[in-house]
């Protein structure tokens, strides 16, 4: 079986790289829920909103793995690439996911990347592959769900009403307002979770760079900001997945140091919740990663309602120890 790169799936490719999805999480009952066949059309396209190599491995008519190689921003940066590859349970230990990694490997190389990254679920057999072939753990994220139809509304009310006295909400949909895109790429810094191994700094570029990812997706990008004159001091982000379901992502949140200690993270993401109640009534669901490292935030989320419902791990390899 043979490694063929897809440089523009044709629909009934799609259609085989979502069935090895499905068989995928048919086996990882505790993985996200799965994404329907447009969505994965939609993150397989041309206007995906990143640059991205995507490869199979053909067995017969169907697709028996399948790797997808994320390139986000410009060629030669020292951000790592994203790496994900799926085989299907009944082809496992065949040698296909070493294969794969091997044409992502010439993939990061030809775009001058240091590094790969790859997230996966604890537990599976993803670990131990990814450990064979030179990954290093370096997050360990607990995957975390909230229920809205399980937050009274006067918890949020009274959220709402604590913020701190010298503070301002503010809000926006999509792409950060000119006026507070440099203030919001300085309060990216205070995220942790990939600060140390990222390895390329928040600017207005970057900022924008990514709510134009979500938005070639297809889907909708929420954030509610705490000002304090020109300074967001902190922040939350939401997701809302296009053709909703039900279920939105928690992306981004951080509170800046100096304004740490007063409650600003609950207070932004009660805002979120408020906001959403109205604009985006069929959100019934958020899911979260936090890092283990972080309790502040873990305790926000637990304060909010969300309940631990998986942990996944992040790995990292330098492209040169890739096979």
């Amino acid at each position: 079986m043979d490694v063929i790169a897809l440089d523009s799936p044709t629909d009934a490719q799609i259609r085989e790289w979502h069935d090895v999805l499905a068989a995928v999480h048919a086996a990882d009952p505790a993985a996200h829920p799965l994404p329907g066949p447009d969505r994965t059309a939609r993150l397989l396209g041309a206007g995906s909103g990143t640059r991205q190599r995507l490869w199979a491995v053909p067995d017969g008519g169907r697709f028996a793995a399948v790797a997808a190689l994320r390139l986000p921003g410009e060629p030669g940066t020292d951000r790592p690439g994203e790496i994900d590859v799926q085989v299907r349970p009944s082809h496992r230990r065949r040698g296909l996911g070493r294969r794969l990694l091997t044409a992502a490997a010439e993939g990061l190389r030809a775009d001058g990347r240091p590094s790969v990254i790859a997230q996966v679920l604890a537990g599976t057999p993803a670990v131990p592959f990814l450990e064979s072939q030179g990954f290093e753990c370096v997050l360990t994220l607990r995957g975390m769900l909230l229920r809205l139809d399980d937050v009274p509304p006067e918890r949020i009310s009274r959220l709402l009403a604590e913020g701190p006295a010298g503070y301002r909400l503010v809000r926006w949909e999509g792409t950060v307002p000119d006026e507070h895109a440099a203030a919001l790429a300085r309060a990216k810094h205070a995220m942790v979770d990939f600060a140390e191994y990222d390895g390329a700094s928040w600017d207005a570029r970057r900022v924008r760079e990514m709510a134009a990812t979500v938005a070639g997706r297809g889907d909708d990008l929420y954030t509610v900001a705490a000002l304090h004159g020109d300074v967001i001091a902190g922040f939350t982000e939401i997701v809302v997945p296009h053709g909703c379901a039900g279920r939105a992502a928690q992306y981004d949140t951080a509170v800046v140091p100096e304004h740490r200690g007063r409650r600003l993270g609950i207070w932004v993401k009660a805002a979120m919740l408020a906001w959403l109640a109205g604009e985006r009534p069929g959100v019934r669901e958020i899911e979260t990663d936090n890092s283990g490292d972080n309790p502040h935030m873990i305790a926000v989320n637990e304060e909010l309602g969300f309940r631990l419902e998986r942990e996944s791990l992040e790995y990292q390899a330098p492209t040169p120890a890739l096979p």
